[in-house]
């Protein structure tokens, strides 16, 4: 059945997927998320933003689209078995030429594992680039998120206990997820760099997020300005994805 369905919808080349979770509390992996996948979009592929973190407060709001149309991970907390690619992207809000999944302002909805499963197979099915703003909790659904990754990118401050920190994360993510990255984010405490923190992870560096203004202090939503550091660093990690994972 899943066959006659992919023929159907004209499945080609899963999407290249990618999930950032903070190495600690207020670390900036959403904004490092909403970054990459206004960049892809940017560069012209079909992107898709999947906000992973129900007590984030929902990327639809970073992304100046709280009262954008469409459905919201509640909507989908029945799904079960095969959810149309298609029929996910056209339901979702688009948002600077990104179709997102985020949460709404309603009270606290489980997503159970399956649906968390259903939902991301169809995101990835539609192929471009899937990117995942995820907790750092490491719970059921979580780590069906984790097992469809490609690559993941935990992002660290430059501290010291923002790094003990991490390392409990990347321990508990590195159960699930095959390849793991570090990208760190300043001021560094003295003696720390980004290739020290990288060292002290164990993990591969992606490299050092430039700071930009934050969006709730009234600037564009992040990697929004092209030619800024954020999109920068952004586009370079998209045009070496593809070599450094291997062919993903």
């Amino acid at each position: 059945v899943d066959r006659i369905a992919d023929v159907a919808e004209g499945i080609g080349r899963p999407a290249l997927t990618v999930g950032v979770l903070g190495g600690r509390g207020g670390a900036g992996a959403s904004t490092l998320a909403c970054a990459l996948a206004l960049t892809s979009a940017r560069e012209g592929r079909r992107t898709l933003l999947v906000d992973a973190d129900p007590l984030g407060g929902g990327l639809d709001v970073l992304l100046g689209g709280e009262a954008a149309e469409g459905l919201r991970w509640p909507a989908f907390a029945a799904s079960r078995g095969r959810v149309g690619g298609g029929a996910l992207e056209e339901s979702l809000p688009e948002l600077h030429a990104l179709r997102v999944l985020s949460w709404d302002r309603g009270d606290a909805v489980t997503i159970p594992p399956r649906a968390v499963r259903a939902v991301l197979a169809a995101a990835r099915r539609r192929g471009g680039a899937v990117v995942v703003d995820l907790p750092r909790r490491i719970d059921d659904g979580v780590a069906e998120v984790l097992s469809q990754l490609d690559v993941g990118i935990l992002v660290v401050p430059g501290d010291l206990r923002a790094i003990a920190a991490a390392g409990r994360v990347a321990s508990a993510a590195g159960m699930v997820l095959r390849d793991l990255r570090v990208a760190v984010r300043g001021p560094f405490a003295p003696g720390l760099d980004g290739r020290e923190v990288a060292r002290l992870l164990d993990l591969p560096l992606v490299g050092e997020v430039p700071e930009e203004p934050s969006p709730l202090d009234g600037g564009p939503p992040p990697g929004s300005v092209a030619r800024g550091p954020l999109a920068r660093f952004c586009t370079a990690f998209w045009e070496r994805i593809p070599v450094e994972g291997g062919g993903v």
